[in-house]
């Protein structure tokens, strides 16, 4: 269905441990625009509880490669040196902009760039903590990472914070409920 007025395209990001689930959870719940989550594909395995087309399209790696070379892609890459590859389709974004949603992708500063070549309109937002050593203390407790994993997280995030002017918006995540009301005020129709 064709809206008479066209969506917009809302890219977030940030770094691993930024709080970026639990903010969006609360943004879909009480933001006024009609956002929707594009479901990124990867080519990675699922983990317990998560479906196939509603957390994550999982694709194998010859699917995903076929699907890469034939332009089906609006970003993707390699993430983490791990051989997991993560996108996002464009079949995600174009219908459901033509149908007046608002559609929010999760995703890093590289793919951020890609996006912004084909949507140079897009709302982009940065969240991210106040500092480094809260990042570092999050993703510390999370207890979930090795000492190698958490290094490279830190090393990934100060680099993606080199690109942060590239965003429209930065949101500081130290309070939730300050940054879904901030997120909500960026994402209200007419503003």
């Amino acid at each position: 269905m064709i809206s008479n007025s066209p969506g917009k395209l809302v890219v977030i990001s940030g770094p691993s441990g930024a709080g970026k689930t639990t903010v969006l959870r609360e943004v879909f719940q009480r933001a006024s625009a009609p956002l929707v989550a594009s479901i990124s594909a990867t080519t990675r395995q699922p983990r317990p509880g998560e479906q196939n087309g509603l957390d994550y399209h999982f694709l194998a790696p010859e699917e995903f490669a076929r699907r890469r070379d034939s332009g089906a892609f609006l970003e993707c890459c390699e993430v983490y040196g791990r051989g997991d590859w993560y996108g996002t389709l464009k079949g995600e974004v174009a219908p459901r902009l033509a149908a007046g949603k608002w559609v929010v992708l999760e995703i890093d500063v590289h793919g951020t760039l890609a996006v912004l070549e084909h949507y140079p309109d897009a709302v982009t937002i940065f969240l991210r903590p106040s500092s480094m050593a809260e990042l570092e203390r999050r993703l510390r407790e999370r207890g979930t990472e090795t000492e190698d994993a958490l290094r490279r997280r830190l090393a990934v995030a100060a680099e993606e914070l080199k690109s942060i002017e590239r965003y429209r918006y930065q949101v500081i995540n130290d309070d939730v409920e300050l940054a879904v009301a901030e997120l909500c005020r960026i994402l209200t129709p007419d503003s």
